[in-house]
């Protein structure tokens, strides 16, 4: 299926240049005189790749006709890039930008990179659709094989093939979260861009309007703080990515002094909170350094950031030895553990949501009461799986909480040196 593209001009002979000049990558034209004819054909047509809209059109602009647009859930999907002339100038491209325009195209256009931009638009509308078009083959042979192994369970050999079969998916789908770790990856690195320009533009806007704005520039500040707060998720989101797909070096890693580490790093800030961390005895183990470094950063951070007011803040980092009990095959256990606790004082959760806490931008408090991304114990959990090892958590309500990180005691359990977790070897 050709991907489809809307363009919209007031003028014809805009409209048949900007064909000419697209026509040879084989895309799917449908084109509106108006802004009022956009939106008649987006009441009936979703699967379009990428809208061409002119800013300068009588009656309803090209501004106005893309706040309507996204008005409409269905659509805010759909990039949109504005073509516009050279005397625009940053405000009106800042006023595109917040609309959630992807990009410009300044007349006279340039052939080249008129098809440029839209070719790697059209290039990710190309690979997300095949993403979606996997992941729904994936759940419908899993419903298959479901119903076969149902049906057929009493038969060993029939059960070996679906478990072969089961095995092909498993691979299927891993290459599958790959590709999507993947495009994450490169979405928010593209994310990033935009946003500098927001945070730029608003300087701009506040610097250049400074003797008509009340003292504080409050909408302004809300801009930019709305912007900030944005390149912080960006950014856990490219490191949660980089941990899934990145190499990752294990080795004897002494935990003890790597905490001990942590902890001297924040002095200041520790001081500041009024906040101990107490360190008993952590063995060595077989580890990535790195990760482990990230994963009880975010630990503390979490404790210092969810601590009780008036009540002086206390971090116990403890460590025990849980042994496997023998099975009376193996004369040694293999899957003996090393339970490290993170335990606070501060003011807790409900239980109920010890598990939903670890889910990918999963917060329990609104923005205004706790900054943060809800990323970070997302990233915690991810780094436990890579080591082949849980995390868990227990809690109660302005009594505290405890997070246990449970990790191989044993090499044979760890992955290889060198290994590349969750990512196709």
């Amino acid at each position: 299926m050709q991907p489809k593209i809307l363009l919209v001009d007031d003028r014809e002979d805009n409209l048949l240049s900007l064909q000419v000049i697209l026509e040879p990558q084989g895309y799917e034209f449908v084109t509106a005189n108006s802004g009022r004819q956009a939106l008649k054909i987006l009441l009936t047509e979703f699967d379009f790749a990428l809208i061409l809209m002119d800013v300068k059109m009588p009656n309803l602009n090209g501004f106005e006709t893309a706040n309507l647009i996204y008005d409409r859930e269905k659509l805010k999907h759909i990039p949109i890039i504005f073509i516009t002339a050279n005397n625009y100038g940053d405000e009106n491209m800042f006023k595109g930008y917040q609309l959630g325009a992807i990009d410009f195209i300044l007349k006279p256009i340039n052939p080249e990179i008129l098809r440029a931009k839209v070719g790697v638009l059209i290039d990710l509308y190309k690979k997300n659709r095949l993403l979606v078009e996997q992941e729904q083959k994936l759940m419908e042979v899993n419903r298959v094989l479901e119903i076969e192994i149902n049906e057929r369970k009493a038969a060993e050999e029939k059960v070996q093939q679906v478990n072969r079969k089961l095995l092909e998916n498993l691979a299927q789908l891993e290459t599958a979260n790959n590709d999507l770790d993947r495009f994450a990856f490169m979405a928010s690195h593209d994310l990033q861009e935009p946003l500098r320009k927001i945070r730029i533009f608003s300087l701009m806007l506040a610097e250049k309007n400074k003797d008509f704005l009340p003292d504080d520039n409050a909408m302004i500040s809300r801009i930019d703080k709305t912007a900030e707060r944005m390149q912080t998720l960006i950014a856990g989101i490219l490191a949660f990515s980089r941990v899934s797909t990145e190499k990752t070096i294990f080795e004897e890693c002494d935990l003890h002094a790597l905490l001990n580490e942590i902890v001297s790093d924040r002095d200041e800030e520790l001081k500041e909170k009024e906040a101990t961390v107490l360190i008993e005895s952590i063995p060595c183990l077989f580890v990535s350094p790195m990760l482990m470094r990230l994963l009880f950063q975010n630990l503390i951070n979490n404790a210092l950031k969810y601590r009780r007011k008036n009540v002086d803040t206390v971090i116990r980092i403890s460590s025990k030895i849980c042994k496997a009990r023998n099975d009376g095959v193996t004369e040694n256990p293999v899957n003996n553990y090393c339970r490290i606790s993170v335990e606070d004082n501060g003011i807790g959760f409900d239980q109920k949501y010890s598990e939903q806490i670890f889910g990918m931008l999963k917060k329990l408090h609104a923005n205004n009461e706790y900054e943060g991304t809800g990323i970070g114990l997302a990233l915690c959990k991810k780094i436990a799986e890579i080591h082949n090892g849980t995390i868990s958590a227990t809690s109660r309500e302005n009594e505290g909480s405890t997070f246990i990180v449970s990790l191989p005691l044993n090499h044979d359990d760890c992955p290889e040196p060198g290994a590349k977790q969750n990512s196709e070897g």
